[in-house]
């Protein structure tokens, strides 16, 4: 052997630096359930959202939902919203200083009365000059009247100067120190590409500090500002495509989720209208998951049948698969296909996530074997 322990010891010093920026840069996917939506409700209509399950079923029945699905009926009566965001920004708009901080108030004591999702937060107005003490006011307002662990969204980010004056800010409103995250909404292509040439939404997570939770893609304030005519906005456009790829890129193994955006076409109005809706949001639904982003935006009640029909048929139809593939992985048996360990944590995490929305009932394998290989 012509290494001596003298040259391993040399190399190990030379990429010690290296290493632990890896293990803090790139710690792996987040542990726990990540939701399969979004939904944003204006805060002064905040108190609908108890009622968002039941429209959905009665838009089903009154028009004949094509993807009929006894557990997608289940899911709208037990948990119709799995991720609500209390919205103080597009949705709810710019109101004297007195309303917004009634507002405020009123959302929380709505959410302390009675059940609420299993996740749920706030987004407030972006910290552009503007809106700039106006959020951070809702912000502090909010976080010291609801208890429990909070989502805040973090709208229209430009550059990382934002995200450090967020990371400020968590600092000192948190309850306890690294407990107050964020996640950053994508919605200005100054966000993904930077002046010079960089990829900014890199620098995004990096100026987080570990304090970004998520990358939440804006549809059409992103498609606007690229140039793109409002008739021709989507979740599909090249420029959309751009975008979430590179978010996908830069947030790799870092532990920050991905979100898609939203379709505004809604089910509403007369059947062929309605169906039209629904057939265009499954496929967008179906078009998203397939493309490794598995979270989106559902923007009115009568989106959630197609949101979980398009989500449960995408773990269903792979579910067998993934089983049998993960079994000779732990068996080592010869197949067609040779997975390596990555393939293998893939594979368990597609199995947990549909365990965790519902989509399968019996993953092949118990959940705590599927932990262990991620």
């Amino acid at each position: 052997m012509r290494l001596s322990d003298h040259d391993h010891a040399e190399i190990d010093r030379r990429l010690a630096a290296h290493d632990a920026f890896l293990r803090a840069r790139y710690p792996g996917e987040r542990a726990g359930r990540q939701p399969v939506h979004t939904v944003y409700t204006p805060a002064d209509r905040l108190a609908g959202f108890r009622d968002w399950g039941t429209i959905a079923l009665s838009t089903m029945d009154r028009h004949d939902f094509p993807w009929p699905d006894p557990a997608v009926r289940d899911k709208l009566a037990r948990e119709p919203i799995e991720d609500l965001r209390v919205d103080f920004e597009d949705g709810y708009g710019v109101r004297d200083d007195d309303q917004e901080d009634a507002a405020v108030r009123e959302a929380v004591a709505i959410l302390l009365d009675g059940p609420r999702p299993p996740f749920l937060g706030l987004r407030i107005k972006s910290l552009e000059a503007a809106t700039r003490r106006r959020a951070l006011r809702t912000l502090d307002l909010f976080l010291d009247s609801c208890p429990g662990e909070v989502n805040v969204t973090l709208p229209k980010v430009s550059g990382p100067a934002q995200v450090e004056a967020m990371v400020t800010v968590c600092e000192k409103l948190e309850r306890s120190p690294g407990a107050l995250t964020f996640e950053i909404q994508v919605e200005l292509p100054s966000a993904v590409l930077a002046a010079n040439g960089t990829a900014t939404v890199a620098e995004l997570i990096t100026a987080a500090q570990g304090r970004c939770t998520g990358l939440h893609y804006g549809t059409y304030d992103y498609s606007a500002a690229a140039g793109v005519a409002a008739a021709y906005q989507s979740m599909e456009h090249p420029v959309a495509d751009y975008a979430k790829a590179v978010m996908q890129a830069a947030a790799a193994q870092t532990g920050v989720r991905l979100s898609d955006g939203s379709t505004n076409i809604l089910p509403v109005g007369g059947r062929d209208d309605v169906h039209a809706a629904w057939q265009l949001h499954h496929r967008l639904v179906r078009r998203s998951l397939e493309r490794g982003f598995y979270q989106g935006w559902d923007l009115h009640p009568a989106q959630l049948p197609s949101r979980y029909a398009a989500t449960f048929a995408f773990f269903r139809d792979g579910r067998d698969a993934a089983v049998t593939r993960l079994e000779r992985y732990l068996d080592r048996q010869d197949s067609g296909i040779l997975d390596e360990p990555a393939t293998a944590r893939a594979l368990a995490g597609y199995l947990l996530r549909g365990l965790d929305c519902g989509a399968l009932t019996d993953a092949g394998l118990p959940r705590e074997r599927l932990l262990e290989l991620m």
